[in-house]
């Protein structure tokens, strides 16, 4: 008689020291393979890992594997407008400097290369400008704050010095140009590497494709390990008792394989290009229509209708509901036409471009300030629509500037006047003026979203610890949601932005 089977005991452990695409490749084996995880390991080289991903992930496509595969990069002295950028991905984790936590009048700056000594020097000579307007800004409303706010015994100066300052950050990052460097560190799969250097590549910025090469390069080099010198020492002494210490000294590249033949992507290349012309066809001579700081735009229109809708607003600077009422004049051939151009040049392996995510309920089309949009770009369960960066929406005034007003009209002016001369004096200067944006000049996005995240953004976003930009925003989106669906209002836990905020609470 046969013993009787004992039990399976789950067992769960935690992996460290793989290399990235090592582990992605010994955790794929679980669909074809009956060994366990430290066994793959065990078996699996470098070598045997590219070979099993040369097959499988570029020869048939295999995609997820590379979601598998974990990586953490710092990129460091980047431009404002590269971050933006650079983390619109909806599979990205990551942190970049804060504008409120940190002083950015001594970051330095993106230049670009000019033809014309001339129009450098406009582009210094503005940002130069911004950055002086900011630190008069800064000083003049800490000091005003300071003057008015009475400390509480039980908070230590420092502490009230340093609550202070964020909040004269919060009103002088309004005059920071997207020309000023950041730093940020992502932590993102292999998968949505290869698709952000790609996308980068495709960038018509040099800024933009020149971190698509370092970020496949730094995939593809020996990465930096903060404990070398000790594996170092460890190594010597391994050598030293007659053993080799080669293991401890060998070089960790984290993603050779999988980012090898990420290129400028041509069908998102052609589909922009397709769909700009048709963009600039259909809307010559339309005025943009005013537009509110949050617009929830109705769902009443057909899937055809919100794809071709999408597919224009990316390529244009038009609010999403002039687009859609535009596309409904047009006939059902126009319509499909439309749909077509985003289709047209698709590949095997291409995937659909974001304007595709259609059919949500709640779109939100929102016109505000780059800083505070910078803070709603962190909302990636959204789908999001960005459109281009430009002047010529105009820009948002913060609060709390009281005789600090003429400095910053007077410095916003000047940014304006500078990058308008830039862009009329043709390629390739045009295409450094949105660099002397400042970060009080509104940009457009749309928003798409269930009602789970609505009232998330909503209730998160109100909060009084926050930015004064985002919290009229967040209370715009509960408003329109109440307006159009009174009988869920109830449901949010927002806090009303007309209550006055204890400065001190962060």
């Amino acid at each position: 008689m046969d013993e009787p089977q004992q039990p399976a005991i789950t067992e769960v452990y935690a992996v460290h020291g793989a290399d990235p695409e090592v582990l992605a490749y010994a955790m794929a084996k679980y669909s074809r393979s009956a060994l366990s995880l430290r066994e793959s390991l065990r078996e699996i080289s470098a070598q045997r890992a590219e070979q099993f991903l040369n097959t499988f992930y570029f020869q048939y496509g295999h995609r997820s594997i590379a979601d598998l595969a974990h990586l953490a990069f710092a990129v460091e002295r980047l431009s404002l407008l590269a971050a933006i950028v650079l983390v619109d991905e909806q599979r990205w984790d990551g942190q970049e400097r804060s504008t409120r936590y940190q002083d950015f009048e001594h970051s330095g700056w993106y230049t670009p290369a000019f033809d014309s000594a001339a129009d450098h020097a406009i582009y210094t000579g503005a940002i130069g400008a911004l950055l002086a307007s900011y630190r008069r800004v800064s000083d003049g409303v800490f000091e005003a704050l300071r003057a008015a706010t009475k400390r509480p015994d039980s908070m230590k100066p420092e502490a009230f010095d340093r609550t202070i300052r964020a909040r004269a950050f919060d009103v002088a990052r309004y005059l920071l140009p997207l020309a000023a460097n950041t730093s940020l560190g992502q932590i993102v799969n292999a998968r949505t590497l290869e698709t952000q250097v790609a996308r980068l590549l495709s960038h018509p910025l040099p800024e933009l494709r020149a971190l698509g090469e370092q970020l496949r390069a730094a995939a593809s080099t020996t990465a930096w390990n903060p404990h070398a010198r000790e594996l170092e020492r460890a190594a010597a002494a391994l050598d030293g008792a007659g053993e080799s210490g080669a293991f401890l000294r060998r070089q960790v590249r984290v993603a050779p394989t999988l980012v090898k033949y990420a290129v400028p992507n041509r069908y998102a290349l052609e589909t922009r290009r397709l769909l700009t012309e048709a963009a600039a066809a259909l809307l010559r001579g339309v005025p943009v229509a005013p537009a509110p700081l949050v617009d929830l735009v109705e769902d009443a229109d057909t899937l055809e209708i919100d794809l071709a809708a999408s597919l224009l607003y990316s390529v244009c600077h038009y609010p999403y509901r002039q687009l859609r009422d535009h596309v409904t004049g047009l006939s059902e051939a126009q319509r499909q036409e439309i749909i077509d151009l985003g289709l047209r040049e698709r590949g095997p392996h291409d995937e659909l471009p974001r304007e595709f995510a259609a059919g949500h309920r709640l779109r939100f089309d929102i016109l505000m300030d780059l800083g505070g949009f910078r803070d709603m770009h962190r909302h990636r369960r959204c789908v999001q629509l960005l459109q281009g960066f430009t002047g010529q929406h105009g820009w948002e005034t913060p609060e709390g500037l009281g005789a600090l007003a003429p400095i910053f009209t007077g410095a916003m002016e000047q940014a304006r006047a500078a990058a308008t001369e830039l862009a009329e004096h043709g390629q390739p200067a045009a295409g450094t003026a949105p660099y002397l944006l400042p970060l009080g000049t509104r940009t457009r996005a749309l928003f798409r979203m269930d009602f789970a995240e609505a009232l998330y953004i909503a209730e998160l976003r109100s909060a009084p610890q926050g930015h004064f930009s985002y919290r009229r925003v967040a209370w715009e989106m509960y408003q329109a949601v109440a307006r159009q669906h009174p009988g869920l209002a109830r449901h949010f836990r927002v806090t009303d932005i007309a209550v006055p905020v204890d400065l001190l609470q962060r």
